[in-house]
């Protein structure tokens, strides 16, 4: 039914008229490689460089709470859905004001008022690249491109023959059927409409940056200018979101349809920014491995080519890519159970968050990779998360003498509504504008393409926020903590962990009001290297500590655990789960009907670890994992707030989760073996 409707709505749209497309020609030495490439970076005055001195600065640096993946209306795939709020607005959401959220009224404004009981301390709307003049255009009464056939079925002006949550799915095709190319109706024979209109998007968005920025003494509010890179090889995600370091930033965003390789994005980061000369400097944080069907980690994809230019492409992603997502609203990607290749310990919490269920019997990529991961089609991989793309990095060290994959840990939301930190369980809202109400975000399945594919909207989750260990709350402290590494994610809850390696920390550290600054001086924080060890006969020490979320939805701590992860002899990936501090072996959980605790948990928790397993010549990896006392799931919440007989199937879905566990993630501390 559904995939016969949509074949019916692709075949009318071209029946009708819809665009011919304009050809993009491949790689970075494009066409339009004056307009999408200049060296040129626009607004020099929004370089950081004016701004009052903050009141406060922590030497042993504070905890700060952001979201680096925000889309607006200028995501084509939020517009469609009945998104209207723009960058400005993602901002002043993320400060603490009221916004507003679908369904429309009949002066278009949404009448669904949503605010943070927090404010977050940073924040950075990503809308994507791609098709992003397309957007405008659309929107736009005065151009040539508003009356086309394509503009029509986008906006959702046109009868369409499929059912009518499905309605958005065609407004997407009638812009994204053309690929990498561009629909000539909308942009004109040459494409330089859109680029010239996604331009004019992309100064909107430097502009809300810069005013919502906090310049004062107080440094309450930090933003930065960036953007998604939403590549797809064959519906496998391998997106990106850019994060400049201050106003200083390229002319336009470079989009996939003019770079469909990720090295085609470092390459040009380093070249038209980072090493440009202007003050520019950027990262590029991947998110959503676990759609990627082994693709975003996988090693051998230069295998072929001259080692010197493996080495210097490892390199480049290293230069670029210091962070990655390890959770967000379409699922979690730290780990998955029983995948190929992959030996030790058994981890229970890898089940977490899962849009594949656990239990799904998949095809495993083994040593290749696969596509369709977008589509929740296609082999599953140990390279598509970020436990095991961290521990092939510390093979590739071994054959490179670089690591592509030393990644730090963050997480985000991906909010399509423009409500960055809106990660509520109690108080979700859903992530784009058709959610609006919880029989809408209580769906088993939606059907995209029948059998091919298919949505579960009650499969995904609030997301979570990315935390950042800085001095200051500005822009060059904090994307300075970015670039070392010194970050952590969590699910939700603003949950503060710090982790520190050496090798001589002393076993009553946790005791010592000088704890951090005892971390520094004797090692080294999240993200970092340990230096050689002192003897063969030591083993490195790590000092872990986790704070509770104060506020009152803040759930109390169970345990913190440390993830080892090495690569043996056999090139297997070998693992160890270590609960090293709290009541593990304490029955806590929570009443699901009424999502009241039934024990209490920490409000803190801190210990002194050695590792019982060390070898002085095996290279490693070390993160924390800190778990909160079991609470409901947001699905429950909502099911219990509907009278029995109106709950939809969901509410009754023995494989859908009623009761989880929130929980942080810091940045691995690496041992590199001499």
């Amino acid at each position: 039914m559904v995939i016969t409707a949509l074949v019916i709505a692709a075949l009318w749209l071209f029946d009708e008229g819809g665009d011919p497309a304009v050809e993009i020609a491949s790689g970075i030495e494009s066409s339009n490689a004056s307009v999408y490439f200049s060296s040129e970076a626009i607004r020099p005055e929004f370089v950081d460089t004016e701004r009052e001195p903050c009141s406060s600065f922590e030497t042993n640096r504070n905890a700060y709470f952001g979201a680096l993946h925000i889309h607006t209306a200028q995501s084509f795939d939020a517009y469609v859905f009945g998104m209207r709020n723009r960058p400005a607005d993602a901002y002043a959401f993320a400060r603490g004001e009221t916004i507003w959220l679908p369904p429309q009224d009949e002066k278009g404004k949404g009448t669904r008022a949503v605010r943070l009981s927090t404010p977050l301390d940073f924040a950075a709307v990503t809308d994507h690249a791609e098709n992003l003049g397309e957007v405008l255009l659309c929107m736009d009464r005065e151009s040539v491109a508003y009356d086309t056939l394509n503009c029509k079925i986008y906006r959702l002006e046109t009868p369409l023959p499929v059912p009518e949550l499905l309605r958005p799915i065609v407004g997407l095709l009638s812009l994204s059927f053309h690929g990498r190319e561009r629909a000539a109706g909308i942009c004109g024979e040459d494409g330089t409409a859109c680029i010239e209109k996604a331009n004019t998007a992309w100064e909107e968005t430097q502009v809300a940056a810069e005013e919502a920025y906090d310049r004062s003494s107080d440094c309450s509010f930090t933003t930065f200018v960036g953007y998604e890179y939403t590549l797809a090889d064959g519906a496998s995600n391998l997106h990106r979101n850019v994060i400049f370091a201050n106003g200083t930033v390229p002319p336009s965003p470079l989009s996939s349809k003019n770079a469909p390789r990720p090295e085609d994005l470092w390459s040009w980061l380093q070249e038209r920014c980072i090493d440009s000369d202007t003050g520019c400097d950027a990262l590029a944080i991947p998110h959503n491995s676990n759609w990627s069907n082994g693709q975003m980690f996988y090693p051998d994809w230069f295998k072929d080519r001259p080692m010197e230019e493996q080495v210097a492409l490892a390199t480049l992603r290293q230069k670029v890519e210091r962070l990655v997502e390890v959770m967000q609203v379409k699922g979690d990607s730290e780990c998955r159970s029983d995948l190929y290749g992959v030996s030790g310990a058994p981890d229970e919490f890898c089940n977490f968050e899962k849009l594949r269920l656990p239990q799904e019997r998949a095809e495993d990529c083994k040593e290749g990779y696969g596509t369709g991961g977008m589509m929740l089609r296609g082999c599953i991989s140990r390279w598509s998360y970020a436990r095991y793309g961290l521990i092939q990095g510390l093979e590739e060290q071994r054959k490179l003498g670089v690591n592509p994959f030393q990644y730090g840990l963050i997480a985000a939301s991906d909010t399509h509504n423009a409500t960055g930190g809106a990660v509520s369980e109690q108080d979700y809202q859903g992530q784009i504008g058709q959610d609006f109400s919880p029989e809408r975000r209580l769906i088993s399945n939606v059907g995209v393409l029948g059998k091919i594919a298919s949505s579960s909207p009650v499969r995904y989750n609030p997301g979570g926020v990315a935390g950042l260990w800085a001095e200051e709350n500005t822009r060059g402290s904090l994307f300075a903590a970015m670039h070392r590494r010194e970050a952590f994610g969590t699910s939700g809850p603003r949950i503060v962990p710090r982790f520190f390696g050496g090798w001589n920390y002393a076993e009553d550290l946790c005791q010592d009001s000088a704890f951090v600054e005892a971390g520094y001086r004797g090692g080294v924080p999240m993200g970092g290297t340990l230096s050689a060890a002192p003897s063969i006969q030591h083993a490195p020490v790590f000092a872990v500590s986790a704070l509770r979320d104060p506020s009152s939805t803040g759930g109390s701590l169970q345990r913190i655990q440390i993830i080892k992860g090495w690569m043996d002899d056999q090139g297997v990936m070998q693992q160890e789960i270590y609960d090293v501090a709290g009541d593990q072996n304490q029955g806590l959980s929570v009443n699901s009907k009424t999502c009241e605790a039934r024990e209490p948990g920490h409000a803190s928790l801190c210990t002194v670890w050695r590792d019982p397993t060390f070898e002085p010549k095996r290279s490693a990896m070390y993160y924390a994992r800190v778990l909160e006392t079991p609470s409901c799931r947001w699905s429950t919440y909502q099911c219990n707030s509907l009278p029995e007989d109106q709950r939809p199937e969901s509410c009754s879905d023995p494989t859908l989760p009623k009761v989880i566990q929130e929980r942080a993630w810091t940045s691995p501390i690496w041992y590199q073996a001499q």
